[in-house]
């Protein structure tokens, strides 16, 4: 295995703080402040360089999204012949998550790429990779301290309740009694609170708020019975806005069983059967906000340029930024055909 050349020049999170928020290029004891920083053109940074290995754990893939940020990850990684990739059996089991994680320290890996099962249960071994010298990107689901990751990836979960309430006011904002429904995820998750949130939030700019609403969990039977139990309490419904496009089609199964047409429905995640929906001009779905399932791949990225002592070529700074957010674009029969073909499969 081939040592890490980036590990002396990593700034702990306890060094930034103790530093009072210095930035993230400050340089540690003994380094050359004067030294030509590596090349990181797009052409430095694509080139074949010292080969390192990424280990990346994740939880099972039991739904459409999970499945598809797992074999992105795993071919965005194929792309690379200086990528050595040991990817643990993904699970919803925090504690043999956590175990994995301290294989790959045991194994002395260059760089982890980690969506927790649980942001917080995998924060200590997180920090504990970390003061071990090994970089963490986190992916998703935040840790619960500042210390326990180099770099973070997230979508947007305000920002999809945002874009979602957005596209509603857009269309019925004119209707001052519009109603309008809403299909949650599951509640106790704070990106499901997130969603909500950004949801209300825009829905107050034009003068709307969610009259109607109900939680589910993720999946197909769950949005079913989420959504028969939402549609008998409300007869009339102008835009309903489900949180994911997997437990979607649950959602549009008991809509076809009610045969309930009155509304426009917005999804959620991206998924490729919704975009079809879209597409087809002959459904309720009417647009789906993005959550990108390229998080874990765009990690692996990261991760290679933090091993590789490089940075992002398309920014000034020298050093890979702490935190990435994701963009929470709303995708219509407008813009469909540029979404569809990169689209995960629920």
């Amino acid at each position: 295995m081939h040592a890490p050349r980036m590990r002396g020049k990593i700034i702990t999170a306890a060094a930034f703080f103790a530093a009072g928020g210095l930035a993230l290029t400050g340089c540690t004891a003994g380094e050359d402040t004067n030294a030509e920083p590596t090349n990181n053109s797009v052409e430095g940074n694509q080139s074949e360089g010292e080969t390192v290995v990424i280990g990346f754990s994740g939880p099972a893939a039991d739904h459409g999204w999970l499945g598809a940020i797992n074999s992105a990850a795993t071919a965005e990684a194929e792309k690379y012949p200086d990528i050595d990739l040991r990817v643990a059996e993904g699970t919803n089991d925090a504690n043999l998550q956590i175990s994995q994680v301290e294989q790959f320290i045991n194994d002395q890996v260059d760089a982890i790429v980690l969506l927790p099962t649980d942001g917080a249960a995998l924060t200590d071994v997180a920090i504990r990779a970390m003061e071990a010298g090994i970089p963490v990107i986190n992916v998703d689901r935040e840790f619960s301290s500042p210390f326990a990751a180099r770099a973070t990836v997230l979508g947007d979960n305000y920002g999809m309740g945002v874009s979602a309430g957005t596209y509603i006011c857009e269309q019925v904002g004119d209707q001052p009694d519009a109603v309008v429904a809403e299909i949650a995820g599951i509640d106790a998750l704070p990106l499901t609170q997130d969603r909500s949130e950004g949801f209300k939030d825009a829905l107050a700019g034009c003068g709307l708020e969610v009259n109607n609403r109900v939680s589910a969990d993720f999946t197909v039977q769950g949005g079913e019975a989420a959504t028969s139990q939402l549609l008998a309490a409300a007869p009339e419904i102008d835009a309903l806005w489900n949180h994911d496009d997997d437990q979607g089609i649950g959602v549009l199964a008991a809509i076809d069983a009610a045969g309930r047409d009155e509304f426009i429905m917005v999804g959620g995640a991206g998924s490729a059967n919704a975009m079809r929906e879209i597409e087809s001009g002959d459904s309720v779905l009417q647009a789906t906000i993005i959550y990108p399932h390229t998080q874990a791949a765009d990690g692996i990225r990261l991760a290679r340029l933090l091993a590789q002592d490089k940075a992002m070529s398309d920014l000034v700074e020298i050093e890979v930024p702490n935190r990435v957010v994701l963009n929470a674009p709303v995708v219509t029969s407008e813009n469909v055909e540029e979404y569809l073909p990169t689209a995960f499969e629920s």
